[in-house]
């Protein structure tokens, strides 16, 4: 029993592995189409997060049944239900690059970004790859160390999502309220993704070691 179950949780993590590597990749396309007004990339993007929302489904399904079939108790039921919330996190960092990429498509043939702030934009979109980066390793590899880096590097996320501002509301800020709202809005969506990313460190880490952080 208890080997069928964990050959059941396995089936579990791998879903979450492609989760991981989908919503990597649909920032990274995102912040692509964003930076240089890919309107075709950008419609790839929108298009491919049903793949994410499909395996989202699947981790539930996967879930749902591991409880009925198996009644898991104590540390095997907190496992299968933090897989789940891991699953939460990551469809919503797919649902946060989408928005990026419909940001590019509203704004073309222009491109979002306005030209003072794309410095800023390219550094969080790195950011924002490396800690999806670390997600898919800590998931695949069952690696408590890069889990609990995530949350030491959103602190870079959250310096760029200051500085941002401290940009759009300078009294020297020359492009009026529309740009700044645009910048607002992206920037948070940025920001968010690497709030989830860091749950999902934490949910690693508690399917990993039993607990929320080292």
């Amino acid at each position: 029993m208890r080997e069928d179950f964990h050959d059941e949780l396995a089936r579990v993590n791998s879903s979450l592995v492609a989760m991981a590597k989908a919503v990597r990749e649909a920032m990274r396309q995102a912040s692509v189409a964003l930076l240089t007004g890919d309107y075709p990339l950008a419609q790839r993007v929108a298009a491919q997060d049903a793949q994410v929302d499909v395996l989202y489904r699947l981790v539930d399904e996967r879930v749902l049944q591991l409880i009925a079939r198996q009644q898991p108790v104590a540390d095997d039921l907190r496992s299968v239900l933090t897989a789940l919330q891991a699953a939460a996190d990551l469809e919503r960092m797919g649902d946060l690059a989408v928005h990026i990429a419909r940001a590019a498509l509203r704004r073309h043939p222009s491109i979002a970004v306005s030209p003072e702030l794309v410095d800023l934009f390219q550094a969080m979109s790195t950011v924002a790859d490396q800690l999806a980066a670390k997600i898919v390793v800590a998931l695949s590899d069952r690696d408590e160390v890069l889990a609990a880096q995530l949350d030491a590097d959103d602190d870079a996320m959250d310096q760029l999502h200051r500085r941002l501002f401290q940009v759009m509301l300078d009294p020297e800020w020359p492009l009026g309220v529309e740009a700044a709202v645009d910048g607002a809005l992206l920037g948070r969506y940025y920001e968010r993704y690497a709030d989830h990313a860091v749950n999902v460190g934490r949910h690693i880490l508690f399917l990993v070691i039993g607990k929320a952080d080292s």
